[in-house]
């Protein structure tokens, strides 16, 4: 063979090589070009759900809400039954993430996002609008029906979520807003929708409201009390009264109660009813509860040394993780002995976290101030939390003192309480005690301290020397006849 036959045939088979790899590489091209034109829709579907859909429950975002409600508005016209909007949020959602971090407040947040799709009917729409706000829309119903479906999604609300071993109970707000009448366009109907939930968490929380218009004024009322609140603080407004304590074996007084008040420019001495509640919604209760506990403590320390000081104390309190050392502070700026102070928790403050919770109570232990359980009776787990933890005192909340007379399961309350305490070492105080009639049978029973309104209101500090004087004694019934208040 020559050689220039010899090279026809290289370039040939080189010719055919190349062919090969370009045909193949066409081939692989057209392949990954078929695959992506078939993966294109669903490509496309998955990002238009994103785009409508929150992250983290699935449920629908505020964008894709306002458009689907916008829709409904437009396509109903003058159809005859309602629209309604119901606007929830999660009761106490910021303890929960102070207390066991952001991803168990995601998981309460998914937990109730999928209880909500199994309350819903088929024609529902919810959605997740941040946080823990939730919006869901109901075509073509009623006032009874989305009463109904509001009192379904309480009761599913009752059941407690499961954190870290832990059995947490976590409410919902609802406030309720129904089209044309409450608003015919989505900005308004989610706006009175929003009135009416304010309106159910001012009630007490776990709670549905429909929209009135008086709601807006309220709201209104509402806002610009908060911006006062917020200004108290620097402007000094805040002040102490001090409600006695009273001894059941002597009728002496023990000490005081520190309670805190507003002195509002225009509206007067307001009662903590008025203002603790917003206090605790907008996170001012935390400072607020410090500035009464160092204040209680710079004013007890002016009073005769056998007299003590009561406070209570918030669950945000317990959140910050710096109860003990604002109460070392407290102690060393007043100079107030630290055996004085009765440090009062609510149930509550326990239900939040209750191992670091009595982790921080064991620390104030250490200091020497006593712990009291207040309002003891009106929770959940009382008994529970007795055991738990040494309690210094119990104090039977004024519910039961209250009906003493004429509910005698309020009477054998109050004697199982009473007995209780002294099987653990424990005193008991009766609050609410407005009659001569309570005071004896709260003696009977065998509490060791009385407190309420029949010895006295509480006192602006000016008035306890007079009030320690006898000037404001009052008359004791016959079985404490042979003492006297001093």
């Amino acid at each position: 063979m020559s050689l220039a036959h010899a090279l026809v045939g290289l370039l040939t088979l080189g010719a055919a090589a190349v062919w090969f790899s370009v045909t193949r590489t066409f081939q692989a091209a057209a392949a990954v070009s078929a695959s992506l034109e078939r993966r294109v829709p669903e490509r496309t579907a998955e990002i238009s759900f994103l785009a409508a859909h929150d992250m983290l429950t699935g449920l629908a975002n505020r964008a894709h809400l306002t458009q689907h409600l916008d829709q409904l508005l437009q396509d109903r016209g003058n159809a005859q039954a309602s629209l309604f909007t119901l606007a929830l949020d999660l009761d106490n959602f910021k303890a929960i993430n102070d207390t066991f971090g952001h991803p168990a407040g995601d998981a309460v947040l998914t937990e109730f996002s999928t209880r909500l799709r199994s309350t819903l009917g088929e024609y529902n729409l919810a959605a997740r609008l941040g946080g823990d706000e939730f919006v869901i829309v109901v075509p073509g119903s009623t006032d009874s029906a989305a009463e109904g479906l509001a009192r379904r999604l309480l009761d599913v609300m009752d059941e407690p979520f499961v954190l870290d071993g832990q059995h947490i109970h976590v409410g919902v707000s609802i406030g309720i807003a129904r089209s044309p009448t409450d608003g015919s366009d989505s900005a308004t109907l989610l706006r009175s929708a929003d009135i009416a939930l304010y309106r159910a968490k001012d009630g007490g929380r776990r709670a549905f409201r429909f929209f009135e218009a008086a709601m807006d004024a309220s709201l209104r009322e509402r806002q610009a009390l908060e911006k006062q609140l917020r200004d108290a603080t620097a402007r000094q407004e805040f002040v102490l009264h001090y409600q006695p304590l009273i001894s059941a074996a002597t009728g002496s007084v023990t000490g005081f109660e520190a309670l805190v008040r507003w002195q509002h420019p225009e509206r007067g001495l307001l009662p903590p009813s008025q203002f603790i509640p917003l206090a605790e919604d907008i996170g001012l209760i935390g400072d607020l509860g410090q500035w009464v506990l160092q204040q209680a403590c710079l004013e007890a320390a002016t009073w005769p040394e056998a007299l003590n000081v009561a406070v209570n104390l918030s669950p945000d309190q317990f959140r910050q993780k710096t109860l003990a050392l604002s109460v070392v502070a407290a102690l060393d700026q007043s100079g107030l002995a630290a055996s004085r102070v009765e440090l009062e928790i609510t149930e509550s403050a326990l239900l939040d976290n209750s191992e670091d919770t009595l982790a921080v109570l064991h620390q104030l232990r250490t200091l020497g101030v006593r712990i009291a359980m207040d309002d003891f009776g009106t929770d959940f787990s009382s008994l529970s939390y007795l055991r738990s933890f040494p309690f210094d005192r119990i104090k039977i909340d004024r519910s039961f003192i209250l009906e003493i007379n004429d509910k005698k399961e309020c009477l054998s309350i109050v004697n199982a309480v009473a007995a209780l305490g002294q099987s653990l070492g424990m005193a008991t105080t009766a609050e609410g005690i407005e009659t001569a009639e309570q005071l004896l049978l709260v003696q009977a029973q065998g509490c060791t301290e009385l407190q309420g309104y029949y010895f006295n209101v509480p006192l602006p500090p000016a008035e306890i020397d007079g009030f320690l004087a006898g000037s404001f004694g009052l008359a004791m019934p016959a079985t404490l006849s042979g003492a006297r208040l001093h």
